[in-house]
């Protein structure tokens, strides 16, 4: 077994990259071959990392056994114990969780009993993900938009903590659940992850996930062919309801679909129904949407995604890089991270064109070719936001004087307005933390830092800070 596993390795090792190689061979253990049913099983550190190995490498490793070994072998991948070492053959008591469908085969024996049992099982299995999927294409569900996928810190941890509620008490606490955010902060994201996961937890449930402007066509056609009530029993039906972008209800002449929306909202809501919401602002503040609707939105839970963080962006580039099988050096994620602030999607843009610029120029991922490959971005990635126009936004918001942001008085209602503008110089310019505190009146880089720190603290269990921290930005970005 392990033999024919280095064998293996040392095949794939060849027809890889170094870097794919690394990311997702090297990880991999031989766990077990059972000889009476021809399967040989392979052991990975995580379920994502099971899967994506099965869909890429899966069937190129049964080609290579079945030349190793002269006959028909099947493979399937496991995730082993967190607490088992790589080599070590108790992981293989772990219950496979994929199976690779079997490719034409070198020399077919005669199926032995153990291998119809195992045919049968595995065609169940292949059934079983026939099923899920189109139950995904059914619900819009995207399978890959999970909680492992999902990258948490202090911008979304509110809204993570919150939806794991939804989940134990669907229907019965924080409904609706309203999510805001600016562009690609991962609001999405959050919302199949909730999805995915009640649809795991009980497949029954009717779940249906879908933009704004899909609801309007939808309401139009029912309209159109004289088939709303069916329509109508299909929404008012569903156990969960994902929708995306509401703000789009108010574009526009759409007073049907508000008419129609509230009806749906009021049925769920009276049936404990779970209904889940994205927008790119607070509800208060969504023009065009009928009141009765707005206050509705506020009757469960609204929760702010804020721009991640340095930290998060670092950790969101490095695991993005190992769900696309590349080994990203920590300093160029640090890199990239300072560089773009505004959300996810710039960030997951910035990355693809590092590691399209490394395949094609065949150079390995360094600063020195990150800087060639973003070099539009360097160009310009001009500073927008001054220190000035952060401190005169922050104290009028907080109507204080300008001046108060070098004072040394010390009076809550003017020090924490000013550890607001800190925080926000930090997060919005290239401002070294000495800098910053230069233009706060001389402070030490010590006092900026306590103040950032005790703000991206707060902001985590007050949703009145973390509201007033998003309206600023979103004052600022204007």
């Amino acid at each position: 077994m392990l033999l024919f596993w280095q064998a293996c390795s040392n095949q794939l090792q060849k027809e890889l990259t170094p870097q794919q190689f690394k990311a997702w061979i090297v990880p991999l253990a031989a766990c077990e071959f059972n000889e009476q049913t021809q399967v040989f099983t392979i052991s990975a550190p995580s379920r994502i990392k099971a899967e994506a190995c099965s869909r890429q490498f899966g069937q190129r490793i049964q080609m290579l056994a079945q030349e190793y070994w002269g006959k028909a072998i099947q493979i399937q991948f496991t995730v082993r114990d967190k607490n088992s070492k790589k080599n070590n053959s108790d992981a293989s008591r772990v219950a496979p969780i994929i199976a690779v469908p079997v490719v034409n085969a070198v020399n077919h024996p005669a199926p032995s009993t153990e291998a119809t049992n195992l045919n049968g099982a595995n065609e169940k299995i292949i059934q079983k993900e026939a099923k899920l999927d189109t139950t995904y294409k059914n619900n819009h569900l995207d399978k890959n938009l999970n909680f492992d996928t999902l990258v948490t810190g202090n911008a979304n941890q509110m809204a993570r903590m919150v939806g794991l509620e939804v989940i134990n008490q669907l229907g019965k606490r924080y409904n609706p659940f309203f999510i805001y955010g600016g562009v690609g902060v991962g609001k999405t994201h959050l919302m199949q992850a909730i999805g995915n996961e009640v649809y795991k937890l009980d497949p029954s449930k009717k779940i249906r996930y879908l933009f704004a402007n899909t609801y309007v066509s939808e309401v139009v056609k029912a309209y159109q062919k004289n088939q709303f009530e069916e329509f109508k029993n299909y929404y008012h039906n569903l156990d969960l309801l994902l929708i995306d972008d509401i703000q789009f209800f108010g574009e526009g002449d759409k007073s049907g679909t508000q008419g129609a929306f509230f009806e749906l909202f009021e049925s769920l809501i009276r049936n404990k129904k779970q209904i889940i919401m994205t927008s790119d602002r607070y509800p208060q503040s969504l023009e065009g949407i009928q009141e009765r609707l707005r206050s509705r939105f506020m009757s469960g839970i609204d929760i702010a995604i804020d721009p991640p963080g340095f930290e998060m962006r670092v950790s969101i580039l490095l695991k993005k890089a190992e769900l696309d099988g590349v080994t990203l050096p920590e300093e160029v994620a640090v890199f990239i991270a300072q560089l773009l602030r505004a959300n996810v999607r710039e960030l997951e843009g910035a990355l693809r064109k590092v590691i399209a610029y490394s395949r094609f120029s065949h150079t390995p991922i360094n600063i020195e070719n990150t800087k060639l490959a973003l070099k539009d971005l360097l160009v310009n990635n001009q500073e927008h936001i001054s220190i000035e126009a952060i401190q005169k936004a922050v104290a009028d918001f907080y109507k204080i004087k300008v001046s108060d942001m070098y004072s040394a008085k010390r009076p809550k209602n003017i020090a924490e307005p000013r550890q607001i503008a800190m925080y926000l110089t930090k997060e919005l310019t290239q401002k070294s933390l000495p800098e910053i505190g230069a233009n706060f009146g001389g402070r030490d880089h010590t006092t900026v830092l306590h103040a950032c720190r005790k703000i991206a603290e707060n902001k985590t269990k007050d949703s009145k800070l973390q509201h007033e921290l998003h309206v600023l930005e979103q004052i600022l970005k204007a």
